[in-house]
């Protein structure tokens, strides 16, 4: 492919990560690529947690947008932002490699408490704008102050540390991929199994046009089908319960050495309604999600 891909990404230092992961990888099949950065309604609305805000594809819409009119070839999004469906004309090309999917709660350590579960103090305030993060930490911590929370990863970090809260929940992912120094917090790695991450949580995801096959053929050379599979079942679920950004539902997916597959669930009517959880498995990806909800919905 001769032409510069043009890659769309919005401007955090996350999705920077990310776009330059993307070009990394292209350039390693001989592909030259080019950033353009693109500002989403997530980042401009930064006084509203996301169960507060309307609609779905906080982080993804605008990008898209610029996608169908043809301003960029690629969109680079983190997996979890990405709604299930669509727009008409645009697919996930491919996806990438799975960093670590789970949830990690980041403690500033004058507040710990060994004592207690995730050695988090008794009525500790928690930060987080998640609806699902909100309703499992009520789950295994109902005495604890829930407070929305909003920024980048090293936004919210400074916040923590200037006392706004006792702790706050980021994705390992976005810890892990940015290679922030978190000595001075106690860090808490929830298991994906347990505490249960978001759909697709650490991954990926290349969206491109439909019709622009030079592009699919180029980003295919990239595309992680292990990976996708176990993305697909727990997109799937989100799908057939019609859910965004603003449900709190957590679902993660894995197969074993010997070919089976495990999900486990979480789902709650509200942030602050009880939780039900579901663990399933099956020999096959088939089918897989329709029986998780069908166990969840009971």
């Amino acid at each position: 492919m001769e032409k510069k891909i043009r890659i769309g990404t919005r401007g955090s230092k996350l999705a920077l990560w990310q776009a330059h992961h993307t070009q990394a990888e292209l350039e390693k099949i001989g592909v030259a690529s080019e950033l353009i950065i693109i500002k989403t309604k997530g980042d401009r609305i930064q006084h509203l947690g996301f169960d507060k805000m309307e609609g779905k594809g906080f982080f993804t819409k605008e990008i898209e947008d610029s996608l169908l009119r043809g301003d960029i070839d690629v969109a680079v999004h983190s997996m979890k932002d990405l709604p299930t469906t669509a727009p008409e004309g645009l697919v996930i090309t491919a996806v990438s490699y799975r960093e670590n999917p789970a949830d990690w709660m980041v403690i500033r350590k004058e507040e710990v408490d060994e004592s207690q579960t995730f050695k988090l103090k008794q009525g500790a305030v928690v930060g987080t704008s998640s609806a699902r993060r909100k309703s499992q930490m009520l789950h295994f911590r109902p005495d604890i102050s829930l407070k929305d929370i909003r920024g980048n990863v090293p936004t919210r970090l400074n916040k923590l540390r200037s006392g706004d809260f006792d702790a706050i929940i980021l994705a390992a992912a976005g810890v892990t991929r940015l290679e922030m120094d978190m000595s001075e917090f106690e860090i808490i790695q929830f298991n994906p199994k347990e505490f249960i991450p978001a759909p697709a949580q650490g991954v990926l995801a290349w969206q491109t046009n439909e019709n622009d096959l030079a592009t699919r053929r180029v980003f295919k050379q990239l595309h992680q089908k292990s990976t996708s599979i176990v993305t697909n079942v727990e997109r799937k679920v989100l799908n057939l319960l019609d859910g965004g950004c603003q449900m709190p539902l957590g679902v993660y997916c894995e197969q074993d050495k010997a070919g089976n597959f495990h999900v486990w669930a979480a789902l709650a009517d509200a942030w602050n309604a009880p939780l039900r959880t579901v663990r399933h498995s099956s020999s096959t990806h088939f089918e897989l999600a329709e029986q998780v909800v069908a166990q969840i919905r009971k």
